[in-house]
This record gives C-alpha cells, structure tokens and sequence, in this order.
C-alpha cells in the first residue's frame, strides 16, 4: 500500500548526499527527481523515501514521535547504515544493537534535518 514515505527538508541538496549513501548501500538509487523534490527506491518495489522542501513554502520541521524504519538485510547492513549515516552529517539516536529479546536488531540515527530514522533487522 505505501509507494514512499516524504520528509521535509530545508536543505535539498545537504540532504540528498545523506540520502543517497543510505540509498547506495542498500542497493537502490533515485526513482524520482522534481525541482525541490527527490524520492530513493525502486519503483514498483518496497517502499521508498523522498525528500522535499515543504509545499507550502514554510520552514520543514521534524514530527515528534515520527520515524522511517528502513529494513536492512542482516546486522551488518544495520551496522554499515548507522555509519553511513553519522558519516554523511547523521547524528546518533541509539547505537546498533539487540533491542528486547525477540531478535530485533536496530541502529537509530537522524538526518541533517532531524528527522529519525532507524535500520533493523528482525530475526
């Protein structure tokens, strides 16, 4: 049901550099590019995430309690993500690790603009 999910941002070009590095190092790259608007993923595939300046020509602003969880592939991939983001102007919101006991796997981390967004793997 859910083609992609959008983020603001106020800086396209600062974030789509944190984007495709993610993107890249789970085996995706642009499904769609507009002026102000650039969506990562494949079409007709898992869901996607896009990025954006707000239409309504305001400020983007993070939404409290809001997350983008991205399925990784095995914790390795959880591991190289949450670096991949810090490297690329992330910051940490929980490092990689079991979370519970039910073999859930997660890095959170938030991109340049704050929104979060956490890798995981469930096993």
């Amino acid at each position: 049901m859910i083609g992609y999910v959008t983020l603001g941002t106020n800086d396209l070009a600062k974030g789509a550099v944190f984007y495709d590095a993610i993107a890249a190092e789970m085996g995706v790259g642009r499904m769609m590019e507009f002026p102000g608007f650039v969506a990562w993923g494949t079409m007709g595939g898992a869901p996607g995430v896009a990025l954006t300046k707000p239409f309504d020509g305001q400020p983007a602003s993070i939404g409290n309690g809001v997350m983008v969880a991205l399925e990784a592939k095995d914790r390795a991939q959880v591991d190289r993500l949450h670096a991949i983001a810090l490297a690329n102007g992330g910051t940490c919101e929980g490092p990689p690790g079991p979370r519970g006991d039910s073999g859930f796997y997660a890095g959170y981390f938030r991109d340049p603009d704050g929104n979060k967004l956490n890798a995981f793997v469930s096993s």
